[in-house]
């Protein structure tokens, strides 16, 4: 199995790497590529089976991949991985928002959305039962 993406896509679609984050990007890749082969796979969905039926799926699984690992690379390893945050003085109040909730990679509803694992389903309840 191969990755959805490369280094190159990553340079392209995103920025230049570093060196730095060419050598966690290469690590990453394949992880992200996996994890969303098992999303796919949890949802009852074969990701390789489905971008072999539709050729344009391939594109929005590079695009994807692309997006989760540059918001891997984008957290920081040696401080908080805050993407915004404020402060005050003599409230002493400090407030920020988290890149990553929780850490690790993070893969988003909408993410899944676009590969088609994700769709909304509509149910109902009958709360009175049946005469």
């Amino acid at each position: 199995m191969t990755n959805f993406a490369e280094i190159e896509d990553m340079e392209t679609l995103w920025r230049k790497l570093t060196p730095e984050e060419t050598t966690r990007a290469e690590a990453l890749l394949p992880l992200v590529s996996d994890c969303l082969r098992y999303e796919a796979e949890k949802a009852g969905k074969d990701l390789d089976q489905m971008i072999v039926e539709s050729p344009a799926l391939a594109n929005v699984a590079r695009s994807v991949t692309v997006d989760v690992t540059a918001r891997t690379l984008m957290t920081s390893t040696n401080s908080e991985p805050m993407e915004q945050m404020s402060q005050s003085a003599l409230g002493y109040s400090v407030s920020g928002t988290y890149l990553i909730p929780g850490g690790g990679l993070f893969i988003k509803k909408s993410e899944l959305a676009r590969l088609g694992i994700r769709r909304q389903r509509i149910g109902g309840i009958e709360l009175y039962g049946h005469d």
